[in-house]
């Protein structure tokens, strides 16, 4: 764990000096040197005093950098199609077995020619258009502003019945992160 560099770039941006971070916390410079350039390793206690002084949580100071928040900004989405109809996906973000998809079906178009499953969880909002989300036994018609979710073991489908595209944004949770983008949408 990189934990002293995390909290040099906090009181930096902060513009905090290691004189402020001492007199907040008791703690020596010479103590607050040593743990910004890694050279000891703080107690939990001592660590808390250090994120109160720069009004940060605990947590944050102990996460890795890939565990932080990431951001993909538009026009950096990665794009792909999907399927023998060519769905539109855009891969909004994924983060520890959770994908956030936004998929355009153009009109007519599904999911697949049958009911497909795999593992994992989806919770979708229609953003636009009119769509049939089928699973098993239970069907309904969706539009603008409704959502579902369903448990993906159980074969669905998810067909676009509006006479323009229909835009779906799609989260799905998997218990792994190797799921493939195939497995995505319905």
């Amino acid at each position: 764990m990189d934990i002293g560099s995390t909290i040099r770039a906090i009181r930096k941006r902060k513009s905090i000096t290691i004189a402020q971070i001492c007199e907040e916390t008791g703690l020596s410079q010479g103590f607050m040197s040593q743990v910004e350039t890694n050279k000891t390793s703080p107690s939990i206690a001592t660590l808390d005093s250090i994120a109160k002084a720069l009004n940060v949580p605990l947590t944050y100071l102990l996460m890795k950098k890939e565990e932080r928040m990431t951001i993909v900004r538009k026009e950096e989405r990665k794009a792909t199609t999907s399927g023998s109809e060519k769905l539109k996906v855009e891969h909004l973000s994924a983060s520890k077995g959770i994908k956030l998809m936004l998929v355009e079906f153009p009109p007519g178009a599904s999911t697949g020619e049958v009911p497909h499953a795999h593992q994992g969880e989806e919770s979708h909002l229609v953003l636009q258009g009119k769509v049939l989300a089928e699973q098993g036994e239970d069907s309904a018609l969706l539009e603008e502003g409704d959502s579902f979710s369903w448990n993906a073991c159980a074969p669905h489908l998810v067909r676009n019945v509006s006479d323009g595209i229909s835009v779906v944004l799609i989260a799905v949770r998997t218990e792994t992160e190797t799921e493939s983008e195939a497995d995505f949408a319905g």
